[in-house]
């Protein structure tokens, strides 16, 4: 890792990995998710949009095509099951759709491995066979939607002690996790995002995505809390993220630091679409503290 970075992207990481650009492909798998079959719940949670998180996600050929004018040069890629719940499904299911896509014939390109969304209660013990198998076989990290420690305000429907439990299986199977919290949630303070940062960082986790709150048309959210907008401006929001970084281990990467959702569907913060705007901010700001990553940890 190149010392002299602020920040510990996920991005340098895999370059430094790989000794190349490696560009995630955002897939819809075809999943659901027990808090909106019934099985734990119904609607999902309070923040979800009814495609669960997968509005910018497709199969690997429509996200080359996507990502080809933007990253022309680039061979290698992750394969994302990014929408709804990627382990909820019928193992024989779930181990076809993982090993087709990495074995999808790419023009002058190839799946380097996996990256799979999922909920930590949804890692039974033929999920984490299946796990253990491909993570000899290939790259792979499993990302963990935690989002807050601090109950259930978000129809999570689960508690905390299986996120704990979830950490300690990847853990002891040496499978890398990647921890998902959202900045923002309504009820909660700085502090409280605070301690759920502190929280994943001390789970062992390889690395963490701070998502800012979109309000999404469809959400339940958006029936909950009309008119609810988590962050005054950009500028707020920047110093907050700032804040975090510094407390957050240099050796954790990072995956995220805002939100990506179609403008046709944001509600608020109505800035949250300039995500490019937000980084640039983000940089500046620790450029002009002097600041990195983790120079305040305890």
């Amino acid at each position: 890792m190149n010392q002299l970075q602020r920040i510990n992207m996920i991005g340098s990481w895999l370059k430094e990995r790989f000794k190349e650009k490696v560009v995630k492909l955002s897939l819809d798998g075809g999943f659901t998710c027990p808090n909106r079959d019934g099985t734990k719940g119904t609607g999902g949670c309070i923040f979800c949009s009814p495609d669960g998180s997968g509005e910018l996600a497709g199969s690997i050929p429509q996200q080359i095509a996507l990502l080809h004018d933007k990253w022309p040069a680039v061979h290698s890629y992750l394969a994302y099951f990014q929408s709804h719940t990627g382990t909820y499904a019928p193992i024989d299911y779930l181990e076809s759709l993982y090993r087709s896509a990495l074995s999808a014939s790419i023009p002058d390109g190839r799946i380097v491995g996996l990256a799979i969304a999922t909920r930590p209660d949804c890692l039974g013990e033929e999920v984490m066979d299946l796990l253990q198998r491909l993570h000899r076989e290939t790259f792979l990290w499993v990302e963990l939607g935690l989002q807050t420690i601090h109950g259930d305000r978000i129809n999570r429907c689960y508690p905390l002690a299986v996120y704990d439990e979830a950490c300690r299986k990847l853990s002891r199977a040496g499978i890398p996790f990647v921890t998902h919290l959202i900045l923002g949630l309504p009820g909660e303070t700085e502090k409280d995002m605070e301690e759920s940062v502190r929280y994943a960082c001390s789970s062992g986790a390889f690395g963490l995505k701070l998502h800012l709150l979109n309000v999404i048309k469809g959400s339940t959210m958006e029936a909950l809390f009309p008119g609810y907008t988590p962050f005054a401006d950009p500028d707020d929001y920047i110093r907050l993220v700032c804040d975090l970084l510094e407390i957050i281990p240099w050796d954790i990467t990072i995956h995220r630091l805002t939100g990506d959702v179609p403008r046709r569907l944001l509600i608020a913060p109505p800035w949250s679409y300039k995500k490019r705007t937000i980084l640039n901010g983000i940089a500046r700001e620790m450029q002009h503290r002097g600041s990195r990553q983790g120079c305040r940890c305890l």
